[in-house]
C-alpha cells in the first residue's frame, strides 16, 4: 500500500464525513480503519479432503499459525495471531492446500451460487481468488471463463489457478466491457475495478493508507460499461452479480440503478453470511430504484474485514 503522498498531514475523519449518515456506528468505523488486515484462509477442497481438514490445521498449528473456524461460511479461518504470521510464507500455501483471501470476496460468489454444469464467466477476474471460489464451490465442475485485461494480472491469475489445482477454467484477455458476443453465459461476475475505500487502512499520523488506483474519476463509467456488457452477455433468466470494495454509492448504487434503467433485468434479494446494511435508495438528493434496498452494503467494522458492496440481478 502507499500513501497518499499528495496530502502531508492528511485527516481520513475528513474524507470519510461524507459517509457519516450512511455509515452505521461512524465513531466504530473509525476506530477500525487503524486496526491492521485481518488474514483469512479458504481451505482447497479440490485437494484436501473432509477427514483431512483437522489434519491440516494441527500442521499450520505446528508452524505457529492458530486458526479459527467462521462457522458462517464454510471452510474459512480466522488466523489469530494475526500479525505474526505470514500465509504465503507456508508449504501448505505454495501446494494449494489453503488460499489466502478476505473473507469478504467470498460474498459475491456466495451470492452468484454458482453450480456444477453452468458456463459462468468472471469479466474481470485477476488475480483469480472468486474465480478459484468458483472453482472450489462447484467441485472444478462448471465451466468458467475468467477474463482480465492486463497480461500481467493474467499471470498471477494463471499462477494460482495451476497452484490450486482448478482444471475448470478458460483465461481470455479481453476489456472487459469489449468482451466478444457469441456465447450466452448461465452466470456472469463482475467484480469491478473500484476505489478500493472498504480496504482503506490509516497510518499513525492519520493519513490514508490505499492502493494503486484510488481517485480516477472516470471508475463510475468503466463500471457502467461493464454492468452493461455483463447483463448482454448473459442469457434470458441468467444472472449477474456486481461487486465491488468500496463505500462510494456513486460506484455502487449509481450504476445498479444505471442498468436498471437501461436493461431488462431486476433485483434479486439473497442470503448472506454476514451482517448487511441495505443499499441506498438515495444519495446527494439523488433517488435510486426503490428496490436498490435489496443490494447490500458489508462495513469493514462491522464483518471484520474488507469492506463490500454486493448487487445480485436477473436478466429478464
Amino acid at each position: 500500500m502507499e500513501k497518499n503522498k499528495g496530502s502531508s498531514n492528511f485527516e481520513y475523519i475528513e474524507y470519510f464525513s461524507r459517509y457519516r449518515e450512511i455509515i452505521p456506528d461512524f465513531e466504530e468505523f473509525l476506530e477500525y480503519l487503524k486496526v491492521p488486515h485481518q488474514q483469512y484462509f479458504r481451505i482447497n477442497n479440490l485437494k484436501v479432503s473432509e477427514e483431512e481438514e483437522a489434519k491440516l490445521l494441527k500442521i499450520l498449528e505446528s508452524k505457529g499459525i492458530l486458526a479459527e473456524e467462521i462457522l458462517a461460511i464454510p471452510k474459512f479461518y480466522r488466523v489469530v495471531n494475526n500479525e505474526e504470521v505470514s500465509l504465503g510464507n507456508v508449504k501448505e500455501y505454495g501446494l494449494g492446500l489453503i488460499h489466502s483471501m478476505t473473507l469478504a470476496s467470498s460474498l459475491p460468489v456466495i451470492a452468484l451460487d454458482p453450480k456444477p454444469g453452468e458456463l459462468i464467466l468472471d469479466l474481470c477476474s485477476a488475480p483469480g481468488g472468486k474465480t478459484a471460489l468458483m472453482a472450489m464451490l462447484t467441485e472444478d465442475k462448471a465451466i468458467i471463463v475468467a477474463n482480465d485485461k492486463r497480461i500481467d494480472r493474467l499471470t498471477a491469475l494463471s499462477a494460482n489457478l495451476k497452484r490450486l489445482g482448478v482444471t475448470s477454467v478458460i483465461i481470455t484477455r479481453s476489456k472487459g466491457e469489449e468482451f466478444p458476443f457469441g456465447i450466452e453465459f448461465d452466470k456472469v461476475l463482475v467484480d469491478a475495478p473500484c476505489s478500493g475505500e472498504g480496504r482503506y487502512k490509516v497510518g499513525l499520523e492519520g493519513e490514508i493508507l490505499y492502493q494503486k488506483g484510488q481517485g480516477r474519476s472516470n471508475l463510475p463509467s468503466i463500471q457502467k460499461g461493464l454492468l452493461v456488457r455483463a447483463c448482454d452477455l448473459t442469457k434470458p433468466g441468467g444472472i449477474i452479480v456486481y461487486s465491488t470494495c468500496t463505500i462510494n454509492p456513486e460506484e455502487n448504487e449509481e450504476v445498479v440503478d444505471y442498468l436498471l434503467r437501461k436493461r431488462q433485468v431486476k433485483l434479486l434479494d439473497w442470503e448472506a453470511p454476514l451482517p448487511i446494511s441495505p443499499g441506498l435508495t438515495e444519495w446527494n438528493e439523488k433517488p435510486f430504484h426503490p428496490e436498490m434496498t435489496k443490494t447490500k452494503r458489508f462495513y469493514a467494522h462491522k464483518i471484520k474485514a474488507v469492506g463490500f458492496f454486493v448487487a445480485k440481478i436477473q436478466k429478464l
